[in-house]
């Protein structure tokens, strides 16, 4: 199966063409507007005093909930450590976070490592932007392991607290599909909300989930738990989700252990994680289309050997053909 990256490559060939530009030749002026997954876009355009300087705004539909996280604070302090990138005081109108690279100092930087490290951070804009909630929830589950690791966690009191542990909400494509992020002492849980347009995408989720649950007991014990639920919300959202059931929607929960969360595998934990309900969307039509195709070959396959079984219209009655396609005349 691919992978589907969090670089938005479009953002970063943009970035690249600008830092990388001959010198000599003139540079010309950008308006590009870049769509991305779950409802995301980029606005990339040049500064009107200096084309040398690209204006990067983002717009995500959950901004709101992502804010409430810590997000301009987080991606604050991930772009603030280049000097050649400058985040706007208030963002562009219609977008919720603007960025201005100078990209001419930054191709006039000397250190080529630096110089793609900056450009890899500005396409995973999106990405820092979504990962606030998990640092969030990552720092809580440390305060937690640090608190409860040496009391007895089955004791009835330390039950409810845990029980009584805020869950966090990211309404990342409308109010139909979330994900609910659940801090523990013992582990973090992540759960997705996902809507199902097509009866077929049900069951073919289904058996991907089913294959996600079998691979992780035969060769892959490392990875994270997966589990599935069809109409009603695991127990730890159930407060937080509609109490009317739909058919069509259905919850996957990944359990992120210890293990997960060491502090060296936090960053690729937050990058794929992310990205789950869209890699999981992606394959179930591109099955889809794969079996589409393994049909029409059939049917084409089918359709030769019936043409094939036609007699020649231009034979009568009394000329028959022999299997190797030699005619001999039927005499009466």
């Amino acid at each position: 199966m691919l992978q589907i990256e969090q670089t938005n490559l479009l953002l970063e060939k943009t970035v690249n063409e600008r830092v990388h530009h001959p010198q000599g030749e003139p540079l010309r002026s950008v308006d590009r507007i870049v769509s991305d997954f779950d409802f995301c876009t980029f606005h990339v355009s040049t500064a009107p005093e200096a084309k040398t300087t690209l204006i990067i705004s983002l717009y995500v539909k959950c901004w709101d909930d992502l804010a409430r996280y810590g997000a301009r604070a987080y991606l604050d302090s991930k772009y603030g450590r280049y000097p050649e990138i400058t985040v706007a005081a208030a963002p562009e109108q219609g977008y919720n976070y603007t960025l201005a690279v100078d990209t001419g100092a930054l191709g006039a930087h000397g250190d080529a490592a630096y110089v793609a490290e900056a450009v890899g951070d500005i396409a995973l804009l999106k990405r820092h932007a979504m990962a606030a909630p998990f640092e969030q929830a990552f720092a809580r589950y440390d305060e937690l392991a640090r608190e409860y690791g040496n009391v007895d966690t089955y004791a009835e009191d330390v039950k409810a607290q845990l029980a009584d542990e805020p869950v966090l909400v990211i309404k990342y494509r409308g109010h139909d599909e979330g994900i609910y992020i659940k801090p523990s002492f013992d582990r973090v849980t992540v759960i997705f909300s996902t809507v199902f347009q097509d009866e077929t995408d049900k069951i073919f989720g289904k058996v991907f989930l089913q294959e996600f649950v079998d691979a992780r007991k035969r060769r892959v014990q490392n990875a994270p738990q997966v589990l599935y639920s069809h109409r009603d919300a695991p127990s730890d959202i159930a407060a937080l989700v509609p109490a009317a059931h739909n058919d069509n929607k259905g919850y996957v929960t990944l359990v992120l252990f210890p293990r997960h969360l060491l502090p060296h595998k936090r960053e690729y934990c937050i990058t794929h994680v992310q990205v789950f309900r869209d890699y999981f969307h992606y394959h179930i039509k591109c099955f889809k289309a794969y079996m589409h195709s393994r049909m029409r070959t059939r049917v084409k396959d089918f359709l030769k050997v019936l043409n094939r079984a036609k007699p020649d219209a231009d034979d009568d009655d009394k000329t028959r053909k022999t299997a190797t396609g030699r005619r001999f005349e039927q005499r009466v």
